[in-house]
Parts: structure tokens; C-alpha cells; sequence
């Protein structure tokens, strides 16, 4: 090939020169500018090997197995606010899937429950209600392993996941990587199949986290101290639910970039393309910073409510947004001196941060009402003038949903708090730190690039028409 139809190639289309040059889009040049793909054709003449592309049913098979996790963080949290955690004191990943099915086998199980601290005045009739919301968990627990790890060997087998691939000949900015940064030769194409791998793994430790958090309620100093209040520990339930919550989200949001570089790669989603020039833009790019920043947030303030759960810190203040008529309590109590455990009180700030249930409380109020007032500046900052003409459709509507529901949280939140705790309501509160969450990662995802794997089986099925083998 000459020289000048290598540069012919290698240089940018000249009607979005001035897009990716200009520090600053204007609406009036998007809607005047046509969408043109941004992923130039290899030089050669020759077919070059197209990557495994993810279809769709591997996206819905994510997002389905998302929405088992979705169901098992609301039942775990029916399980705590009833007390039924601690129901089943064994942990019987195989043998533990057949409940008790007869009156002999409902006696067994109801003495080892006697037998720990957590144990009431109650019926048999009493324990098989709190039994079986630890059971349900449990069982689900093994529906998402199975519902996951089953499909994900047949994907791996099919070939439906992407696997690892190496793109001689190709430049970074074909597959939209910076251009400054080196380039090696051949380039690494990623692979989803670690990606997957992860999550299956994460899910086993869950279970594992799951038993290991129980045991803490079944700790030795528990059950031989009269009167002792059964709790399991703070720090294992904080944990069991962040793994969760990292679950669904690895779930989720692979499953939505998985349909949305299907759709981009087979000309489904043009606006797509017109993203990839908007967010050469400063103002989009903080825009998307500003949404990764608020992700994080609703992720720390679900996991503030698991201390504010293993603590009971929910019945400390039942007023809002006061506590004890101020707008937080005393210095002498959020910083007690009885939490340190160390002679010389190094330990003061931790502990009380994460052990003293006033301290606990006010730090879940601080963390919710800078998550709401940051969802809602996300709000309006994508309806400004300068702004939103820039952005989707479908990133606007993700921004009114997520204000939506983070309104609807916080009035959960104040009315749980209000009336003591009940369950409908703090199960309902939960649940909503959840749907949060998952509008916050959709909005991520509706600013997302289209992956390498996309990029390079669409420029090779380009090139592969215009060349035939």
C-alpha cells in the first residue's frame, strides 16, 4: 500500500477534526454533524479473526442472576430485623438443603437452638416461622451459585464469553485507548471470562462470610454468660453485606455493558457514537467523575446501615433531624472513653466510629444526607443549559429516576427511624438502598465507552465485508 493511502487512513475524518480538537461542544454542532463510526479499517486486504462478542443472553443471564441477589439482600435483612439469623447453628452446604420433615427432626433442631444465647421463651410452632426465613436465605444463597456457576461453564464451553486474543497491526486509537500512553505490540484484547470467574468466586466466599458471620453470634462468651444479648458482630454483617452489594453490582453492571456493546457493535445504538465525541467534552467528562463519586457514596451509606443494624443503633435517637434536641449528641458520648480498649486510648476515634451506637448513628444521618444532596445536585446539573444537550436521553431519565428514588429512601429512612423500627419499613429501607444503587449504576453505564472486544469485532466485520476472504 503507497504512503498516501496509509495516511489517508490513519488520519480522522475532517468533519470531526473540530470535535476532538475544540476544548468546548456546542448543540449546534452535534445536531450538524452526521454520526460517523469512529474506528478506522485495518490497512490490510486480508480477513483478519473477529473476536468473540458476547450476545445478549450473556447480559440477561447477568442481570437476572443480579436480581436473585436483589431478593437475598431483602430476605437477609427480614432474617436480622426478625431475629432468625441465629435459627440454624449448623452449616451444611450439602446435607442442609431438605429442612426438618418430621417432629422428631423439628425437636433436634429446636434444642440446639435452645442451646444458644438467642434463645426465647417460644414454641416449636414459634421457631419453624424464624427457622425458615433463615432457611429461605440460605437456600437462595445456593440458587445464585447454581443459577451462576451452571450457565457460565456452558458459556465458557459455547464460546459464548469473550476469551484472550492479541490484535497485531492495530493502533491504540482504533480500539479507543490514548494515544500517548505505549503501545505494546501485538496489542492484549481482554477477556470476560476472568471477569466472570471473579464473581463466582466472590460468590462461594459470600457463602463462606455468610457462616463466618453467624458464628460470632455463637461465640463461646455468648453462651456461657447469662443474660448476654445475642448479636452477631458488627464488622461480619458490615462485610457480608458489602460483598453482596459488590455482587450485584459486578453483576449488574457487566450485564448492562454487555448488551449495550452488542447493540453499538451491530448498529443499534448510534447515539452511542455520538457519546464517544460529547464526552471529549470537560464539562461531560466531570459530569461522569461526579456520577462514579456518587456511586461510591450510596455504597458507603448502605454499609454505614449494616453497623447502624448489628448495633441497633437504629433505637439510640428516634427523632429527626435532631437528636436528643440537638443537632448531634454531646462530644463526652459520641467519643465515650469506654470503647477504648488500649491503655494509652489510641484507639478511641476507630472504635467509637464503628462500635458506639450514638457515634454509629450520626455517622449513617451524615453519610445519607450528603448521598441525597449529591443525588440531587447529579439531578440538576444534568438539566442545565450548558449540559443537557450534551447528554443521552437515557442518561437524563437515569438522573430523574435516581432523584426519584433517593427522595423516596430518605422519607423510609426518617419514618423507620421515627416509628422504632418496624419491619415492613426498615425491610422497605433497605430494599430502597439497593434500587439506589442500581440507578446510580445504570447512569454510570449509559456514559460508558463500548468496550475493546465491541470495538475490535465491529472494525473486523467492517473490514471483513469490504474484503471477503
Amino acid at each position: 500500500m503507497s504512503a498516501a493511502a496509509s495516511s489517508r487512513l490513519a488520519a480522522p475524518p475532517t468533519s470531526l477534526v473540530g470535535f476532538f480538537t475544540s476544548r468546548r461542544l456546542t448543540s449546534a454542532a452535534l445536531a450538524n454533524t452526521r454520526t460517523k463510526d469512529t474506528v478506522a479499517p485495518p490497512a490490510s486486504k486480508e480477513p483478519i479473526e473477529s473476536p468473540v462478542l458476547a450476545p445478549p443472553v450473556v447480559g440477561y443471564w447477568l442481570i437476572g442472576c443480579a436480581g436473585l441477589v436483589f431478593t437475598i439482600i431483602v430476605v437477609g435483612g427480614i432474617t436480622r430485623l426478625t431475629e432468625s439469623g441465629l435459627s440454624i447453628v449448623e452449616w451444611k452446604p450439602v446435607t442442609g438443603i431438605l429442612p426438618p420433615l418430621s417432629d422428631a427432626e423439628w425437636e433436634e433442631e429446636f434444642t440446639k437452638y435452645k442451646a444458644t444465647p438467642e434463645f426465647k421463651l417460644i414454641t416449636v410452632e414459634e421457631f419453624k416461622q424464624i427457622f425458615f426465613w433463615e432457611y429461605i436465605h440460605r437456600i437462595l444463597g445456593r440458587i445464585i451459585g447454581l443459577a451462576f456457576v451452571l450457565p457460565l461453564a456452558y458459556f465458557v464451553v459455547r464460546r459464548c464469553v469473550p476469551r484472550t486474543m492479541f490484535l497485531p497491526g492495530l493502533t491504540r486509537s482504533q480500539l479507543g485507548l490514548p494515544a500517548t500512553a505505549p503501545a505494546p505490540n501485538p496489542l492484549p484484547l481482554p477477556t470476560l471470562t476472568p471477569y466472570l470467574g471473579g464473581l463466582a468466586l466472590l460468590i462461594g466466599a459470600q457463602g463462606v462470610l455468610g457462616w463466618y458471620m453467624v458464628k460470632s453470634g455463637l461465640a463461646e462468651s455468648l453462651m456461657s454468660t447469662p443474660g448476654a444479648v445475642p448479636r452477631v458482630s458488627q464488622y461480619r454483617l458490615a462485610a457480608h453485606l458489602g460483598c453482596a452489594l459488590a455482587l450485584y453490582a459486578g453483576m449488574l453492571g457487566g450485564g448492562m455493558a454487555v448488551l449495550r456493546d452488542w447493540n453499538w457493535a451491530h448498529g443499534k445504538a448510534k447515539a452511542i457514537d455520538v457519546l464517544e465525541i460529547t464526552l471529549q467534552n470537560n464539562t461531560v467528562k466531570v459530569f461522569k467523575a461526579r456520577v462514579g463519586v456518587l456511586g461510591t457514596l450510596v455504597f458507603l451509606t448502605a454499609l454505614s446501615g449494616a453497623f447502624v443494624a448489628g448495633l441497633d443503633a437504629g433505637l439510640v435517637y428516634n427523632e429527626f433531624p435532631t437528636m436528643g434536641g440537638r443537632l448531634a449528641p454531646p462530644r463526652e458520648e459520641l467519643m465515650n472513653p469506654a470503647y477504648a480498649k488500649r491503655e494509652d486510648k489510641s484507639d478511641l476515634w476507630w472504635r467509637n466510629m464503628l462500635e458506639n451506637p450514638s457515634t454509629v448513628q450520626l455517622n449513617h444521618r451524615v453519610l445519607a444526607v450528603t448521598t441525597y444532596l449529591s443525588t440531587c445536585f447529579i439531578f440538576l446539573h444534568s438539566r442545565r443549559s450548558s449540559l443537557r444537550p450534551l447528554l443521552p436521553s437515557q442518561t437524563r431519565r437515569l438522573a430523574a429516576a435516581a432523584f426519584g428514588l433517593v427522595n423516596l429512601q430518605a422519607a423510609l429512612g426518617i419514618t423507620t427511624l421515627l416509628y422504632l423500627v418496624p419491619i415492613p419499613l426498615a425491610t422497605s429501607h433497605q430494599a430502597g438502598s439497593v434500587a439506589l444503587l442500581t440507578a446510580v449504576i445504570a447512569l454510570a453505564v449509559s456514559l460508558r465507552k463500548p468496550g475493546r472486544a465491541a470495538r475490535f469485532w465491529k472494525l473486523a466485520t467492517q473490514k471483513n465485508k469490504r474484503h471477503p476472504g
